[in-house]
């Protein structure tokens, strides 16, 4: 037996400490409603919605201080095509949002291969889209400076399954910079 385990077990018992077994995950907790029906009721607690089927809730809270210290348009563009497996992504969308600790997030669901519960409304203001042609080819001017990411969907054909296509890019003022998203 290792010499720090009896020590560490005497100190949790004169602190008082007690090691209990977890309890069942929370999906499987009853609630029993034991309330008198004639009794008011409280008004309901204000809950987050639970997240669209199929996607992951969002565990980082919208930084408004964050967002609102960013440029919402500027001089840069930004050009490219959507393929996959040497298809083109035709008539998909291309989002450009800049990186931020809670597009961090979805972009690491992204990649995983999870969708992430849509974006608060406040931060699809600071987010530029495009559709793309039936090439796979668009283009978005009046891009603000800084650090984005720049994102495509399409399904793959090979196993029929939607694959997001990310890249992370840095723009200046007046810069033109091309981004295929492809694999």
């Amino acid at each position: 037996m290792k010499a720090w385990i009896i020590p560490a077990l005497l100190g949790l018992s004169l602190a008082g400490c007690q090691m209990i077994e977890p309890g069942p995950p929370p999906e499987r907790i009853e609630v029993i409603d034991i309330s008198d029906p004639d009794a008011p009721q409280a008004e309901p607690s204000a809950r987050a919605p639970a997240p669209e089927p199929g996607r992951v809730a969002r565990q980082v809270a919208f930084p408004a201080a964050e967002y609102a210290a960013l440029p919402k348009s500027g001089s840069a563009s930004l050009s490219g095509r959507l393929s996959l497996n040497g298809t083109p992504g035709g008539n998909e969308t291309i989002s450009v949002a800049p990186v931020t600790t809670y597009s961090a997030e979805a972009a690491e669901h992204a990649l995983a291969g999870r969708a992430v519960e849509r974006a608060d409304p406040r931060a699809q203001a600071y987010t530029h889209n495009a559709r793309t042609d039936g090439n796979g080819h668009s283009s978005l001017q009046g891009l603000p400076p800084g650090e984005f990411y720049v994102s495509g969907s399409m399904v793959n054909p090979a196993n029929g399954q939607r694959q997001v296509i990310l890249r992370q890019v840095s723009l200046r003022n007046g810069q033109r910079l091309e981004v295929n998203l492809s694999r």
